[in-house]
């Protein structure tokens, strides 16, 4: 009886504030002023916008579009949890231990998703990177300007480091400094491989450098550090192979091939 009425309060009574505050304080406004304002408050300890820009998505909508979305699936499950624990089991202690763990783990899970992706992303760009600095040397080469030659590199190609080239081309047309845009690329694709490019070619602009032995030279380099990767990727999936091969054929195949011996030896000792 007292649990159906504390799980009863535990609904009615957000729905009763929600009633009373809704035509004063719009829920949904109230929500993202919480989450900007704890945001803030925290410095961004967990490096959520940083992660979120390298994305594509650092505005302060997408922000807080994210974090509601995070604190609502750890509330769902957290409800989900303490009304099925408590079906099942009875005990409020239970139910409430049971609820924390689910939101925390929702929460972890969430977090973990959005760095993998930022890590796939990553190695999507490092992958795409030679063949994009190909065609930027060839547009140069051509006598295109870096403006012009990432614009078509904008239009013409589908990736990750188009896209960045788009925000580049974008910045500057509103008014930015090539080279900021340059390195505001590089500062929001973390990047070693990246950050060395984007370096580099705003050196070469501004101390007006050839831009095409600078890009062919990271080119060659790029390829090489593709070529690199894909030998270490082999590497590892070499490794990986012989642990069913050690762990399971070799037993395998001395057992079958002791097997004829112990039997005689067996036959012989009865």
């Amino acid at each position: 009886m007292i649990a159906t009425i504390f799980v009863t309060a535990l609904l009615v009574i957000p729905a009763a504030i929600l009633i009373v505050i809704g035509d004063q304080v719009d829920p949904l406004s109230e929500a993202k002023r919480i989450s900007r304002k704890s945001a803030r408050a925290s410095n961004d300890k967990t490096q959520l916008r940083i992660r979120l820009e390298e994305l594509g998505k650092g505005s302060d909508k997408e922000y807080e579009e994210f974090r509601i979305k995070q604190y609502g699936y750890c509330a769902g499950s957290a409800a989900v949890g303490f009304a099925f624990l408590l079906a099942v089991s009875g005990s409020l202690a239970l139910a409430i231990i049971g609820s924390v763990i689910a939101a925390v783990l929702i929460f972890l899970l969430i977090d973990r998703q959005l760095t993998q992706d930022v890590k796939k992303r990553r190695e999507l760009i490092e992958a795409e990177f030679p063949a994009v600095v190909e065609m930027l040397t060839l547009a140069i080469a051509a006598g295109e300007t870096p403006m012009r030659a990432m614009l078509r590199i904008a239009k013409s190609a589908n990736g990750a480091i188009a896209h960045e080239f788009e925000i580049v081309v974008t910045g500057v047309r509103s008014g930015a400094p090539l080279h900021e845009s340059l390195d505001a690329m590089g500062r929001r694709v973390k990047s070693v491989m990246i950050r060395r490019f984007v370096d580099a070619l705003v050196t070469a602009t501004l101390r007006g450098a050839p831009l095409v032995e600078v890009l062919s030279r990271h080119a060659v380099e790029a390829r090489g550090n593709q070529r690199n990767r894909v030998m270490g990727a082999a590497g590892k999936a070499e490794i990986s192979m012989m642990i069913p091969v050690v762990f399971l054929i070799l037993p395998i195949s001395i057992l079958f091939a002791l097997w004829p011996s112990l039997a005689n030896l067996n036959l012989f000792a009865s």
